[in-house]
């Protein structure tokens, strides 16, 4: 793997790497919510399954109570939003703090850290880095817990949520290479897209009228987890879109009789 100073990085951003930094959030400091209000919250799709499944509602009931479609980083694809109160606030901020934190998105999570992927390495995994951010508003950064990137990873349950994280950027990335040319904006073929990534309960319900799981060979194991399991459903979503938008060999079709 290269090393890390070989990488050019924005100015003023330098990894941590094993160094340690100081930070905790807890009532007791001044600006407790603060970060709650005023924000603009992106979310992914594993975001949304922890939402959802925390309020016990659908993915498409979410979608229209706490959602807003706002523009990706490029103009092939949406991305998902947030939508705070008329405060201008989470709208999952109670009085006394986060009414969801267990299942909270993975940007509250991270904070005060910033993830970075280098996925251009041509022999072994792609390289992360993180970055210790500052806001002024902040004062967690003056408290004296410390911590290393690795305990911190752990403590706030972040290992699955950049897995998830890993995934939908290569999903997105094949977005980027515009899989519907042709369509425009919202066309049939990126309304697929956009359900199977975000609307999960709703491609549940395409899934089973279509029968589609019975189209492919897969294990037993897998089919039983991707019909009880959103995890393991989303996965073979992002499979099945490669497969049929990118005719990328991700599942392999049983032969028709």
């Amino acid at each position: 793997m290269s090393d890390a100073n070989e990488k050019q990085f924005p100015e003023g951003m330098i990894p941590l790497g094993k160094e340690s930094f100081l930070f905790s959030c807890h009532p007791g400091v001044s600006c407790y919510m603060k970060c709650c209000r005023n924000v603009d919250m992106l979310l992914y799709p594993y975001d949304i399954i922890l939402l959802k499944n925390k309020l016990q509602i659908r993915s498409d009931e979410f979608l229209e109570k706490y959602a807003q479609v706002v523009k990706g980083p490029h103009p092939y694809f949406p991305a998902l939003m947030m939508k705070m109160t008329q405060l201008n606030a989470c709208p999952f901020l109670g009085e006394e703090g986060c009414t969801v934190y267990e299942e909270r998105p993975s940007a509250c999570r991270t904070y005060p850290l910033e993830r970075a992927v280098d996925r251009t390495a041509t022999k072994g995994r792609a390289e992360e880095f993180y970055f210790l951010t500052n806001h002024e508003y902040c004062k967690g950064h003056a408290e004296k817990k410390e911590w290393t990137v690795k305990e911190w990873l752990r403590d706030q349950k972040l290992l699955i949520h950049n897995s998830q994280a890993d995934r939908w950027a290569e999903m997105d990335s094949f977005f980027a290479s515009n899989p519907w040319a042709g369509e425009g904006a919202a066309g049939p073929r990126q309304q697929m897209a956009f359900m199977v990534c975000y609307n999960l309960d709703a491609f549940r319900d395409y899934m089973a009228h279509h029968n589609i799981l019975s189209q492919y060979k897969m294990a037993a194991s897998r089919i039983r987890a991707i019909e009880r399991e959103d995890e393991a459903l989303l996965s073979f979503g992002y499979d099945w879109l490669l497969n049929v938008m990118g005719n990328k060999p991700t599942l392999k079709a049983r032969k028709k009789r």
